[in-house]
């Protein structure tokens, strides 16, 4: 889920359909925010784009989170020598005697002990079925080594490898890496995104994990695959801040929350797809070159996208910057004097002249805001182990697995509208503390519901994902109004990196369930309660002008709302996005 990123000041004429009469340079404004308004905020050159950035948003989804599909483990059951045959499936009338039955499934590593003599455990040496009786078997249980019957069809690591039982732990360890492969590759995917371009990076980044996902379709071993899980998203991980951005850079001021919003969806619909297409590709090679194999052709960004109009004003390339906006204000149909572009050139130029390098206070700022950056961290750790842990556990909720995660995606959709609606009328602090809260008492609600009720449990989880769904979009805002200008970007990627930790323990949560069913649900009610309560120690911001000194941004609480909302009025904090 991106963050909303809104734009620097810029008249609100030409929001309409109508051209509008340019006002001279020397007398109007001339900013790029104000050339997009009068070219058009959100015209048909905007939409092409910006329906061409949607594609990496979805395959940033299939990158994240296909572990779920490709380590996860199967439904399975011990081969009992005595009873099976090869014709035999995993549901037997006699495995009430010779399989303990715990969770509401059959035990997926222990048998009862047989009491026989050792030749009848050679398999089918009793073709009679003799031995195959409850007279033979006590309440003792013994482990099944590797000797399974499996219920699906189904083809994993799990299965290829042989990862079962005591050794499920090196399943969730791929996600672990998935998620320190995100957390290497977001900054020094920033990094050169802003040295080389955002088209740039967004072309190569996806073609390069589209290829180390193939590549790990073919995989050997455990440790080969692990390997190219990791790479995969230390290329690929910059998809979805690159896109971001670049979808948000390309509309007018107006449109800018409204874009930030709709290109978070695609990321939602994304998971929901890659529920189906694992419903329909079972094994786990050839899933792997479904999802990734198309991706390859995101090399063609290079020719097809334009580049970032701002980040090639930064880097002083005034041509390419002017011509993507003629070609911009042409497919608009839409005038753009020369005079306007040629300000526009000037002031970029006296601006980049007179930057100011110097290293941001940002050792002050720590001290400053102590309390506050903890909260934030603790704040950011909550919610990405949370959000990420409902999609790892939703296929383990029972019934359909591959159902319960494209609802886990669909269920988001409204989670990301929801805020825009909440967030200016109660405020931005309520509306966090409030959808935490929700979704704690879902989480802690679900360890009160039977074990076979599938339609209680499958409610409260979805309501639950939309709590903190929302929320977490509703994070996004608050938190780049909370730190002054100049160390906001800073401030709001320390909180966000410290978050990935979340996300590194979330594939972990599903072993607690090994040892206590309801374990996962607990864990995030807890910090749901915890960090949600917390969040009243911030400062509300709704409607307030952003602080730009660490003083002003110290007395929030004192700031007097301001009238309606000018467009323009905030800045690009946000921003720091991209190192969530």
């Amino acid at each position: 889920m991106p963050n909303q990123k809104e734009g620097n000041g810029a008249s609100p004429a030409a929001s309409n359909g109508n051209a509008e009469a340019e006002p001279k340079p020397s007398d109007g404004d001339n900013s790029l925010d104000a050339i997009l308004v009068r070219i058009g905020q959100f015209g048909r050159y905007q939409i092409i784009n910006y329906v061409l950035l949607c594609v990496p948003m979805l395959f940033n989804a299939f990158f994240s989170i296909s572990y779920v599909f490709t380590a996860s483990t199967v439904v399975h059951r011990c081969n009992i020598t005595q009873c099976d045959s090869p014709a035999s499936v995993y549901e037997e009338s006699w495995l009430n005697f010779t399989v303990p039955y715990k969770s509401s499934a059959w035990d997926d590593c222990h048998r009862y002990v047989a009491n026989v003599t050792q030749e009848v455990y050679a398999p089918f040496t009793d073709p009679s079925g003799k031995y195959c009786d409850a007279k033979y078997f006590n309440g003792e249980t013994e482990t099944c080594g590797h000797d399974f019957k499996f219920r699906d069809e189904e083809k994993t690591i799990s299965t290829e490898f042989g990862i079962f039982c005591k050794d499920e732990w090196m399943l969730s360890m791929v996600g672990t890496i998935n998620n320190v492969g995100q957390f290497v590759g977001i900054p020094i995917g920033g990094f050169f995104a802003d040295r080389y371009g955002r088209r740039t990076m967004l072309a190569i980044a996806g073609a390069l994990s589209a290829l180390m996902g193939v590549i790990r379709s073919l995989s050997s071993n455990y440790y080969m695959f692990l390997s190219f899980e990791f790479l995969d998203m230390a290329v690929g991980s910059t998809l979805f801040p690159t896109a971001f951005l670049l979808a948000i850079e390309l509309v007018g001021p107006k449109r800018r929350v409204a874009a930030a919003t709709i290109i978070t969806i695609f990321y939602s619909l994304g998971e929901a797809f890659l529920g189906f297409l694992a419903s329909q590709v079972q094994h786990w090679r050839w899933l792997l070159r479904v999802l990734y194999a198309p991706a390859v052709l995101q090399i063609l960004f290079l020719w097809i996208l334009p580049e970032s109009v701002r980040w090639l004003l930064s880097q002083g390339s005034e041509e390419r910057a002017a011509a993507v906006l003629r070609r911009a204000a042409r497919i608009n149909k839409r005038p753009l004097p020369d005079e306007q572009l040629d300000e526009l050139l000037a002031t970029n130029r006296q601006k980049l002249s007179q930057a100011n390098e110097s290293q941001y206070p940002i050792m002050k700022a720590v001290r400053f805001f102590s309390l506050r950056i903890l909260n934030c961290c603790l704040c950011w750790f909550t919610h990405t182990l949370i959000a990420l842990g409902l999609s790892l556990n939703s296929v383990n909720l029972g019934g359909n697995k591959y159902t319960n995660f494209m609802l886990n995606g669909f269920i988001q959709i409204p989670g990301l509208l929801l805020p825009l609606i909440i967030m200016d009328r109660i405020g931005r602090r309520y509306s966090l503390c409030a959808s935490m809260l929700l979704c704690a008492i879902c989480m802690g609600a679900s360890a009160g519901i039977a074990e076979d009720n599938y339609a209680g449990a499958l409610t409260l989880f979805l309501i639950g994902k939309l709590a903190i769904t929302c929320s977490f979009q509703i994070l996004y805002f608050f938190t780049s109004e909370i730190f002054p200008t100049n160390v906001r970007n800073s401030l709001l990627s320390l909180c966000s990196m410290v978050g990935r930790i979340g996300s590194m323990l979330a594939p972990q949560t599903p072993l607690l369930a090994k040892y206590y069913v309801y374990a996962p649900q607990i864990l995030f009610a807890s910090f749901a309660l915890m960090s949600g309560v917390l969040t009243l120690a911030f400062p509300e911001t709704a409607d307030k002008v952003l602080p730009t000194t660490m003083e002003e941004a110290r007395d929030l609480n004192l700031a007097k709302r301001r009238g309606p909302a000018v467009v323009g009025d905030e800045e690009e904090g946000p921003r720091a996005r991209k190192m969530c």
